[in-house]
Formats: structure tokens, sequence, C-alpha cells
């Protein structure tokens, strides 16, 4: 399966689509359905942690999913563009930069990369001066062609 990229505003509602788009692509990608729970609340939190840091700080931009689901992983990415110091959008100071200390004041982000990180077989954090990106993956056995 070729890569599936979808963006979407910074709204809460919009969480609720991502995690259904990103349920059906995995199972279409060959993603165990034991797992699939844990991918949509795994994208659910990566997708909540970006919107609220765009609603705090680039409300006009979208948030960007990338799905691949080639091979033998079923990839996720969730990408926010919050610009300058404030990059790590509510990331913990150890995910974070030395220059960043913004977290969201009731530790949610912390509580939040602790459930992705729970749940995805395998996490990836990266806080640059463009924005976070949270990278997760999943096992997926070859999808048969439609």
């Amino acid at each position: 399966m070729a890569t599936v990229e979808l963006s979407f505003s910074a709204l809460p509602v919009h969480v609720r689509t991502a995690r259904l788009i990103v349920t059906a692509v995995a199972r279409r990608s060959g993603v165990a359905e034991a797992l699939l729970d844990e991918v949509r609340l795994a994208v659910g939190e990566a997708c909540s942690r970006a919107v609220e840091a765009h609603r705090r700080h680039c409300p006009d931009e979208p948030v960007r999913l990338e799905l691949n689901g080639a091979g033998s992983r079923f990839e996720v990415v969730v990408s926010d563009t919050v610009p300058g110091d404030d990059a790590a959008g509510g990331l913990p100071p150890a995910a974070a930069s030395d220059e960043t200390d913004f977290l969201l004041d009731d530790g949610a982000a912390e509580l939040g990369l602790a459930v992705i990180a729970g749940l995805a077989d395998d996490v990836e954090i990266e806080s640059t001066p463009k924005g976070v990106q949270i990278r997760m993956s999943w096992p997926a056995q070859a999808a048969a062609p439609a």
C-alpha cells in the first residue's frame, strides 16, 4: 500500500475522523485485529496533542498525518507545525529541547506520550524548530491485494 497523507484543521472533532481513517488503513495494511484498538488509541492521543498545540500557537495551520502500510510495518506519523521555541508543543523535558519549558498545565502531554509509548510497538518523537513529529509503528502482515 502506498503512503496515505491526511491533513485536518486543529479542531478536536477531527481527531475522531483521523482515528477512523487510520484504523481502516491499518486493517487494510495487514495489522492484526487484536492491535487495532492500540493503533486507534495511540493515534488519537498523538492527534489530540497536536490539535491542542495548534490551538494554542497556530490555530490556522493543519495537523498532518502520514500512513504507510508498505512492508512488514504499519507506520503513522503525526506532525504539528508549532513554530520556534514552542515547537515542543507540550513535550516533557526529556523529549523536548533544553531551551523549551512549555508544558501543559496539568501534565497531560507527559501522560499522553506515556500512553502512546505503551500502545505503539515502536515510537520516535522528534522536536524541531518546524514542529513535533511523532512516529509510531506496528507489525503488519502482507495484505492481500484487493
